[in-house]
């Protein structure tokens, strides 16, 4: 037997306070007493004043507050809200992508894939949920699951460049490079600031690698735009990952795109000026100090 089209409002409230699968007096609990820390911010008693009545509100000014809320750094009020919505007859499969979102950045992994599991057997052709569970997939170390998940998502929208960022980034993660900077140049010609954006209220973007992961992935990304020709960008990258211990020269020397920029004078500064700070030799301020200044940008005609 299948699912049924809505849950019993009791399970998904009970559902939103467990850390597991089970419902138990201890997530419960959990729940209660981190729903009661938030309550002692400051300005909590400003923003409880305007909260909507759960029993008469209409669901969506309820599943507006819960993603107020969210954003507030409210997670624990968030989830009630968002149980209230569902409750009030809000769209099933949005709001369970927004309870899974929300508890995966509580760090509850495990409810955040059952939700996003969910949302997926509610509606197959959900490409945020797909993202979503390929998000979690990726957390827990199932990169096979996630590049397929990840495919279904993108399969269903080719135009987000979230989703193209997220299967790069699992790509990278495994060491498939050329993958990764196929889905990274994709994703960067769908949306070029992309790597300033984060998942909405429905959706995740991933980039979470380890220190040394993040610095090759800078070079990668600084790559990509050296290739389509934004050179500010190129440089802001190439800086992140020779600070993170990054040798971008020695990869420069064998890279097809970047080569050319070895003996730039700019390159030269940043990389001087990451080493320096990394071995602590040098402040920044005493490194830029020490430097020749930068010869003008060559124009066109030159």
């Amino acid at each position: 037997m299948g699912y049924p089209v809505r849950l019993p409002s009791l399970l998904i409230l009970l559902t939103l306070l467990v850390a597991g699968t089970g419902l138990c007096a201890q997530g419960l609990h959990s729940h209660e007493l981190a729903r009661q820390l938030e309550h002692e911010d400051p300005q909590w008693p400003s923003i409880q004043a305007h909260l909507p009545d759960p029993a008469t509100a209409s669901p969506q000014r309820l599943e507006m507050t819960a993603d107020v809320l969210r954003a507030r750094r409210f997670p624990e009020s968030a989830l009630d809200y968002y149980g209230y919505a569902l409750k009030r007859g809000a769209n099933e499969v949005q709001i369970l992508n927004k309870i899974g979102v929300t508890q995966l950045e509580i760090g509850n992994r495990r409810v955040a894939r059952e939700f996003f599991q969910r949302v997926v057997h509610l509606k197959k052709k959900s490409a945020d949920g797909w993202n979503n569970l390929g998000a979690v997939e990726y957390l827990e170390g199932m990169n096979g699951s996630a590049i397929s998940d990840y495919k279904r998502a993108i399969k269903l929208d080719k135009k987000s460049a979230t989703y193209h960022s997220n299967l790069g980034t699992v790509y990278f993660q495994t060491k498939d490079f050329d993958r990764a900077r196929k889905e990274f140049n994709i994703a960067l010609k769908l949306d070029p600031d992309m790597m300033l954006r984060r998942g909405g209220p429905g959706g995740i973007t991933m980039r979470m690698l380890t220190p040394a992961d993040h610095a090759r992935f800078c070079y990668e990304l600084a790559r990509l735009y050296a290739e389509n020709g934004n050179e500010e960008k190129m440089l802001h990258y190439l800086t992140t990952a020779s600070e993170g211990g990054f040798d971008v020269m020695e990869a420069m020397r064998h890279d097809e795109i970047l080569e050319k920029y070895r003996k730039d004078p700019r390159v030269l500064l940043l990389v001087h000026n990451a080493e320096a700070l990394r071995t602590g030799h040098l402040s920044l301020a005493e490194s830029v100090e020490n430097l020749q200044p930068l010869p003008a940008a060559p124009t066109e005609h030159e």
